[in-house]
């Protein structure tokens, strides 16, 4: 059971460090932080991954989030003086596999289907829906960038004295 969980833990982690290295690629990011990028994100989306788990606690989505974009601000500014980039460098490519597509997706879904029917109480069902789905997915955007930024602030000196 615990290897099943160890082995997805860090296929999730794989995956987000591929999608940080694409984002990375696309955004000019220099070629030395696309390693530093890869592994903030692989430990960042593990970490909101291990957070969300039946088995370790079930913290909802949201707070997960918020949670793993901290620990991927922190890691950035530590990591920013060693690559001579700013933090942001390395904290947006490896925040962007977390962006909650689904969300947005059932969101844009249920709202196309709010405009198709015109039953109240199917109408009703897919507000709910979109309502649900929209907040969730606004909630973990603005938790995000809360918990990625706060280290910045926090750690002013350190972050800005990156790329001197």
């Amino acid at each position: 059971m615990w290897s099943d969980i160890l082995i997805n833990i860090l296929e999730d982690g794989a995956f987000a460090a591929m999608a940080a290295i694409g984002f990375s690629s696309i955004s000019n990011t220099p070629h030395r932080a696309y390693m530093t990028c890869a592994l903030i994100a692989a430990a960042g989306h593990s970490i909101r991954y291990m957070l969300t788990l039946p088995e370790l606690g079930a913290m909802h989505i949201i707070p997960a989030s918020t949670a793993a974009s901290f620990a991927i601000g922190m890691l950035a500014v530590l990591f920013a003086s060693r690559i001579k980039c700013p933090a942001e460098v390395c904290f947006f490519p490896a925040l962007l596999p977390m962006i909650p597509g689904m969300y947005a997706y059932r969101s844009i879904e249920a709202l196309l289907s709010c405009l198709y029917h015109t039953q109240e109480e199917a109408f009703g069902h897919y507000f709910y829906l979109l309502a649900y789905n929209g907040l969730t997915c606004a909630f973990i955007i603005l938790g995000m960038v809360v918990g990625a930024t706060i280290p910045v602030f926090l750690f002013k000196k350190l972050s800005f004295t990156a790329t001197r």
